[in-house]
């Protein structure tokens, strides 16, 4: 009987795999969420759990260099949850540094194909400017949230949600998939939130995060959510992620500094 492969984590490797695996042009994920209140029938962990398995799950699709999974930093930017118990948010400020400085920890290691995987709405923003601002390090790393590589899917294939919501029809599925025992799906209730100032002016005059919550902190509709949906995802998802690992594992590194660190000329 063969066994499952088993995903590469950083935090379970050896010193001396390290040194292999600088070997092979390997990739390391960041899976990066939150800890925040999912409506009263999901955990706080949501966005932890999803982008960690996906990226776990993408590790053992690949076989012909090393895909590594980087410890998943738990904590992000999430300070308009705070109305509801539960929720433990980082300043703006101190996520980015804190996942920039983990990104530039894994260069310094040698490692320079990183991906950030993304769990958490609040997150979606400012991943993108901790990429901006390790470019000015000469650390290039891509920054994308795990439905970045399911928009289209989660169109064609919701009965409800067309995107990820918030602990609605999409969240719970993969909730229902992957820990269904930490689901309550006797207290679900399916709730819409309007993210701007007037329906004329939707398409460009936003806040920049929810302004307030809805009643019950639902975005979407959770009882139209299936663990076959969530398997659905999750299986496309941790395979396109492998795709994309495997396209920035054949992408030369970037380096646009080339002059002698040292001072010389």
């Amino acid at each position: 009987m063969t066994s499952k492969p088993t995903a590469r984590r950083w935090a379970e490797m050896r010193r001396a795999e390290f040194v292999d695996a600088l070997a092979s042009n390997p990739v390391v994920v960041v899976p990066v969420g939150s800890i925040e209140q999912h409506g009263p029938h999901c955990p706080v962990d949501v966005d932890v759990s999803i982008p960690t398995f996906i990226a776990d799950q993408a590790s053992t699709l690949v076989r012909d260099f090393p895909l590594i999974v980087a410890p998943t930093v738990p904590f992000g930017f999430t300070h308009y949850n705070q109305g509801f118990p539960g929720t433990i948010t980082l300043q703006l400020e101190t996520f980015i540094s804190l996942v920039s400085e983990v990104c530039a920890g894994i260069h310094r290691n040698g490692f320079h194909r990183i991906i950030l995987l993304n769990g958490h709405g609040g997150n979606h923003h400012p991943i993108r400017a901790i990429a901006t601002k390790l470019a000015e390090q000469n650390v290039y790393v891509i920054a994308i949230s795990h439905w970045d590589l399911m928009t289209e899917e989660m169109i064609a294939w919701g009965d409800a949600d067309n995107g990820i919501g918030h602990a609605g029809e999409w969240e719970t599925s993969l909730q229902l998939y992957l820990r269904p025992h930490l689901v309550d799906r006797s207290v679900e209730v399916a709730e819409d939130w309007e993210p701007s100032v007037d329906p004329a002016f939707a398409s460009f005059a936003r806040f920049a995060e929810r302004r307030r919550e809805t009643p019950n902190g639902v975005m979407g509709d959770p009882t139209v959510a299936t663990a076959e949906k969530g398997q659905r995802y999750v299986d496309l998802a941790s395979q396109r992620l492998a795709d994309l690992a495997s396209a920035f594992h054949r992408h030369p590194v970037r380096d646009y500094f080339h002059a002698d660190r040292s001072g010389s000329a």
